[in-house]
C-alpha cells in the first residue's frame, strides 16, 4: 500500500522570504503546498487545482487578495480561505469576510496560531451535509451558509459567519462567552476582536435581534422573525 495523499494547500504570497518560510512551515506539518505570488497565478491555481485550504495575502503586486477570493466565490469555488494582511481594523476584517474569506489573520502572526487556524478551517468544512437550524421563524442552512426568511427571501453569510451563527443556534438558550466563541472558531488566536467582527457582520446583514448581547457575559442566539 502507498502513502495516503497529503492535504493540498494553496499559498498566495508575494514576499519571497515569507513565502519560503510558510512553505517550510506547512510542509513540515505534512501539507502539500503550491505557492504562487500574484492574483492571476492564484486564480488559475485555485480554479484548476484541488486544494483543501487557500492562504492568501491581501496586498499582491497585481491586485488585492480579497478581489481574488471574490472572483473565486463568483465562479463557485467554495474552498476555505484564510486571508493574511498587515491591516487589522474592524473595517478591514469585515471587508475580507464579506469578500468571501473564511478567516482573517493580521501580520505579524505566530506560526502556531496560523497552523491552528488552518486546521480549524479543515475541520469546519469536513461535513457538508445540510442542517437547518431555527432562528425564530427563519432557518439557517449550515451547508450553504444561507438564512431563509419567512417571506421566502434569503440572506447569504460568509462561511465564517455561518459557522459562528450555527454555534449559537445549536444551543439557543446558552450564553457563550467571547473567549469560548473565539477558541471554538479560531483556536490559537489571542484576539477577541475576531468575535466582535463576526457579530458586527451578521447583525449588519440580519439585524441586531439575531444575536443577543448578555452584558458582562457574552452572546446568545436571538430570534429572527423578518416576514
Amino acid at each position: 500500500m502507498g502513502d495516503a495523499p497529503r492535504t493540498e494547500l494553496l499559498l498566495v504570497e508575494d514576499d519571497r522570504e515569507l513565502r519560503a518560510l510558510l512553505v517550510r512551515l506547512f510542509e513540515g506539518q505534512g501539507y502539500a503546498v503550491q505557492a504562487v505570488s500574484d492574483v492571476q497565478s492564484g486564480l488559475h491555481a485555485a480554479l484548476t487545482g484541488s486544494h483543501a485550504v487557500l492562504v492568501v495575502d491581501r496586498r499582491l503586486p497585481d491586485g488585492d487578495g480579497i478581489d481574488l477570493v471574490s472572483r473565486l466565490r463568483r465562479q463557485g469555488v467554495a474552498t476555505p480561505v484564510l486571508v493574511l494582511t498587515a491591516h487589522g481594523t474592524v473595517r478591514d476584517r469585515v471587508e475580507g469576510l464579506d469578500g468571501g474569506a473564511d478567516d482573517y489573520l493580521v501580520k505579524p502572526f505566530d506560526s502556531a496560531e496560523l497552523l491552528a487556524r488552518v486546521r480549524s478551517l479543515l475541520r469546519r468544512h469536513l461535513d457538508d451535509a445540510a442542517v437547518l437550524l431555527p432562528l425564530g421563524t427563519a432557518r439557517l442552512d449550515t451547508a450553504a451558509n444561507v438564512v431563509h426568511l419567512q417571506d421566502r427571501t434569503s440572506v447569504e453569510l460568509s462561511p465564517a459567519e455561518g459557522a459562528f451563527l450555527a454555534q449559537l443556534a445549536r444551543r439557543p438558550t446558552r450564553v457563550f462567552s467571547r473567549d469560548e466563541l473565539r477558541d471554538s472558531l479560531a483556536p490559537g488566536t489571542k484576539s477577541l476582536s475576531l468575535v466582535d467582527t463576526y457579530v458586527y457582520g451578521i447583525r449588519r446583514k440580519l439585524g441586531r435581534d439575531v444575536i443577543r448581547t448578555v452584558r458582562g457575559v457574552g452572546y446568545r442566539a436571538g430570534e429572527l422573525d423578518r416576514g
